[in-house]
């Protein structure tokens, strides 16, 4: 054997991918976290301007935003909102999922298309169509009005972990489960639901979180009366500066990591399920 040959280099190897690019990756991780890291220190100052680091670690900002009504009623807004913006675009979802996996018709592309639509189209022109059609509806400054424009906007997002459950589904389970005389709900809530659960939940969770965070759509939509946590902290930066910001900050990373965390435990679970077939 020629020593070249036996020296190749494993690309496929991490180990082997060079510093060039171990340096590149370092960077642009330090580049992402290090801005986003920084707002915890500063969270837990007590200046009246924000600061790093802090003249004082104490536990005020916490203590204002949890203790301010106004505050409090934009996180009861966008709780309200995005729990029922998750569902309907899970309920959907499930539907679709079903329909497009399952189904055998000409126009599937184009339905699946239509679906993953609000992925691509910006921001920015979906808020100013919602607000249009709202407006019609005298839906403005509502929260029905922000779970309507918020489904179609999630509906993606559930619709793929969904999609890519039930492709693995074996269909056999639920001929059989009919057989023995079960309808098709009790054989969906039955057989169906508990072998796709990871994948609804998954989606469920990522709808909740793009619902809870979406900002762009909520300028057009919120009004003065429904007025969600996001649209809150932008208001605030445009008009003062506010050292409580960080602390909000801070508790919206804290919640991201949970929900993250929880997909890829339900992640892990499928993959585990299917393992075991």
């Amino acid at each position: 054997m020629n020593k070249a040959e036996g020296k190749k280099t494993n690309w496929h190897d991490p180990l082997h991918i060079g510093w060039p690019l171990w340096v590149v990756c370092g960077a642009s991780i330090f580049f992402l976290l290090v801005p986003v890291l920084l707002l915890v220190p500063m969270s837990f100052g007590s200046a009246e301007l924000i600061e790093f680091p802090p003249s004082k670690f104490c536990l005020d900002q916490y203590r204002k935003f949890f203790s301010h009504p106004m505050w409090q009623d934009a996180v009861l807004t966008s709780l309200q909102v995005s729990a029922l913006t998750s569902i309907a675009s899970t309920i959907l979802g499930v539907l679709a999922s079903m329909g497009l996996v399952w189904g055998n018709f000409r126009a599937k592309g184009i339905i699946t298309g239509f679906i993953l639509s609000p992925m691509i189209v910006p921001l920015i022109v979906l808020g100013l169509a919602y607000y249009v059609f709202l407006a019609k509806l005298g839906l403005i400054g509502s929260r029905l009005g922000l779970v309507i424009a918020y489904t179609p906007l999630t509906l993606p997002f559930s619709v793929l972990p969904i999609s890519a459950t039930l492709k693995g589904f074996d269909r056999t389970l639920e001929n059989a489960a009919m057989n023995l005389g079960a309808n098709r709900f009790q054989t969906f809530m039955k057989v169906t639901m508990p072998i796709i659960r990871p994948g609804i939940l998954t989606g469920a969770i990522f709808a909740f979180m793009i619902a809870f965070d979406e900002v762009v759509i909520a300028l057009f939509i919120c009004g003065s009366t429904a007025v969600t946590l996001p649209k809150k902290m932008w208001d605030v930066i445009r008009y003062e500066i506010e050292p409580m910001l960080p602390a909000i900050s801070t508790l919206l990373l804290l919640l991201a990591v949970i929900l993250l965390v929880s997909i890829g435990l339900l992640q892990r679970r499928q993959a585990k399920r299917f393992e075991a077939r």
